[in-house]
C-alpha cells in the first residue's frame, strides 16, 4: 500500500513543477562621484573646444537689402507730363475703356474737344508710381485694366456725362474735381448743382432786395416809421411782462 501511495504521489511523465522567480532588490550605491577640483574646472573651461561658425554659401538665403529699381528715362518723362496734367486741370475723370475701337475713340475725342475736355492715355504702372508719392494717392485703385483720363481746365461734369451717354463702351469710374475725389454717382450729383455764376447772381439779388427794402422803409413818411417803432416797443414790453409773471409766481 505504501508502494502504491508512492507511485501516486510521483509526478506524471512530462509534467514539470511550476517555477517561481523571486526578484531581489538592488543594492544601495556606495560609490559617489567626487566633485571636480576648482582648478581643474577652470582648466576644462579654458581648454573647451569651440567649433568654428558654419559658413553659409552665397545665395542660400535671400538678401535682406531691398534693391530699388530706378525709373528709366521714358517713365520720368511720362511722370513729368502727368504732374503737369494734375497741376493744370481742375477736373480729372477716370473712364474704363471696354473694347472701344479707333473710330469710336476718334468720335468721342471730337465731341469732348467741343467742350474743352481732352483725352489722355498713360500706362497704369506710370500712374500708380506717380500717385504713390502725391496728394492724389486715393485715386490709385481706379487705375485697373484699360483706362483713359478725361481732363479739363474747368469742371465740366455735365458736358462730360452728356457725351458719355452716346458711348456705352466707356464707363465712368470716378473723378477728382477741384481737389475732391468723387465716385461716379458723386459726379452725377455734382453735375446737377447750379453753376458758380448762377449762385453769385442769386446772392447778389438777395442782398440787393434787402437793401432796397430797407431804403424804401426809410424813405416813407416819418409818421409811418414812428408807428412801426411804437408797435415794436409795445410787443417787446408785452413779452417782458409775460415772462416776468411766471418768475414772480415762482419767487412767491
Amino acid at each position: 500500500m505504501a508502494a502504491t501511495l508512492c507511485v501516486k504521489l510521483l509526478p506524471k511523465q512530462g509534467w514539470l513543477p511550476l517555477t517561481q522567480s523571486v526578484r531581489h532588490g538592488s543594492k544601495a550605491v556606495t560609490r559617489h562621484r567626487r566633485p571636480m577640483h576648482i582648478l581643474k574646472q577652470k582648466l576644462m573651461a579654458v581648454t573647451k573646444y569651440i567649433p568654428p561658425t558654419r559658413v553659409i554659401p552665397p545665395g542660400a538665403y535671400p538678401s535682406k537689402t531691398k534693391h530699388v529699381q530706378e525709373d528709366n528715362p521714358l517713365m520720368l518723362v511720362l511722370k513729368r507730363n502727368l504732374n503737369n496734367v494734375f497741376q493744370d486741370s481742375k477736373m480729372i475723370a477716370v473712364v474704363q475703356n471696354s473694347a472701344s475701337n479707333a473710330e469710336d475713340m476718334m468720335i468721342l475725342k471730337h465731341r469732348l474737344n467741343k467742350h474743352g475736355i481732352t483725352v489722355k492715355f498713360f500706362p497704369n504702372q506710370v500712374v500708380r508710381s506717380f500717385l504713390k508719392d502725391s496728394v492724389y494717392s486715393n485715386m490709385a485703385p481706379l487705375f485697373i485694366g484699360p483706362t483713359v483720363m478725361f481732363v479739363s481746365k474747368e469742371p465740366k461734369a455735365k458736358e462730360m456725362l452728356s457725351t458719355l451717354r452716346a458711348s456705352p463702351q466707356m464707363t465712368l469710374l470716378g473723378a477728382c474735381i477741384d481737389n475732391t475725389l468723387l465716385t461716379a454717382q458723386g459726379v452725377v450729383s455734382y453735375s446737377k448743382l447750379p453753376s458758380v455764376a448762377v449762385v453769385q447772381g442769386e446772392l447778389v439779388s438777395g442782398l440787393t432786395m434787402l437793401t432796397s427794402h430797407t431804403a424804401s422803409m426809410l424813405q416813407r413818411h416819418p409818421a409811418h416809421l414812428s408807428a412801426l417803432l411804437q408797435q415794436y416797443v409795445k410787443q417787446q414790453s408785452s413779452e417782458d411782462s409775460t415772462q416776468g409773471a411766471p418768475k414772480a409766481a415762482e419767487a412767491t
